[in-house]
């Protein structure tokens, strides 16, 4: 109510009361500024119906007694219209919200694709069009929350949950379920003049059977990847102790392999050369015996200087 209706009527009723008082007292002058209180607050209230202020984030859908709604809204701020003949209805047309939830008394009851019960708490962010209020004012009304927009939202969370398995609205699949929601809501309001600009599933609430039975599954997986792990780590022990083993084999090989060449060659060369034989034991005495006595049977005397020197 503008201040200006709250000033004629109260000019009307105090207009009302002078009247009474200056005919109960016999006094035409309190009589006549009593008329003139009511005409004059008369002519305010009806001029107060003239003046429309549309507040921010607001449109204005203007009814006219002989056209009907009339098209184009009225944009924020100060507007003039046709008293009585011209009413200006005023439409929210900012994002704005609406939940159903247990919180609220009106939860969504639904049933999965195995037929188990599903309960569910979902906010919608929605927007009216602003050049489109006018239609939305003519088909449905301010009234569209109850009558199009919340039992469109069941009727949509119902239809998308009987497609999923309950053990799936818990997972990954539950954002696909949150998508599928608002693609079909925005579908069925996009010709009312309502924008759709988000759903979110605050809650999802499966059987408890169900829940037990996913945990448990979890738990067994779990189990199943450590066992795995583990395994891997044993082979990857095994085979780094192959490879270890391989590798002292062959180089225990390899040693081998050259100590067997050293002894060929050498066997060779003393083969060729009888008195490496004599030098060999030579100098395997201690460094400090420079010459030795062969028994006498061998009936020579050999100076190992000479044969170092040779």
């Amino acid at each position: 109510m503008s201040i200006l209706l709250v000033v004629g009527i109260a000019l009307v009723i105090l207009g009302f009361a002078l009247v009474v008082q200056g005919v109960q007292l016999q006094r035409s002058p309190m009589r006549a500024a009593g008329i003139g209180g009511i005409v004059v607050g008369a002519a305010i209230a009806f001029l107060s119906a003239a003046f429309v202020i549309v507040p921010a984030g607001n449109v204005g859908v203007v009814f006219n007694v002989f056209g009907g709604v009339q098209d184009g809204e009225l944009g924020e701020g100060f507007h003039i219209v046709l008293p009585v003949l011209q009413q200006v209805t005023l439409y929210d047309v900012r994002q704005q919200e609406i939940t159903l939830a247990t919180t609220t008394g009106d939860q969504i009851n639904a049933r999965s694709l195995e037929g188990l019960d599903i309960g569910v708490d979902v906010t919608v962010l929605y927007q009216v069009v602003a050049n489109e209020a006018a239609g939305l004012h003519q088909d449905i009304g301010p009234s569209y929350v109850s009558v199009r927009l919340r039992p469109q939202i069941r009727t949509a969370v119902r239809d998308g949950i009987a497609d999923f398995n309950a053990a799936s609205l818990i997972g990954a699949q539950r954002v696909e379920l949150q998508r599928g929601i608002e693609q079909a809501l925005a579908e069925s309001l996009a010709s009312d003049n309502i924008r759709i600009l988000g759903v979110l599933l605050r809650d999802v609430r499966i059987p408890t059977l169900i829940t037990d039975a996913i945990e448990e599954k979890q738990a067994a997986e779990q189990q199943v990847e450590v066992e795995e792990n583990r395994r891997r780590q044993s082979e990857i022990s095994a085979q780094r102790r192959v490879i270890e083993a391989t590798g002292e084999r062959d180089a225990a090989i390899a040693r081998a392999e050259g100590e067997a060449e050293a002894l060929r060659l050498r066997a060779d060369a003393l083969r060729d050369n009888p008195d490496l034989i004599q030098l060999e034991f030579a100098q395997r005495l201690a460094p400090s015996v420079q010459t030795i006595m062969l028994p006498s049977d061998g009936n020579f005397l050999m100076d190992v200087r000479q044969l170092v020197r040779d």
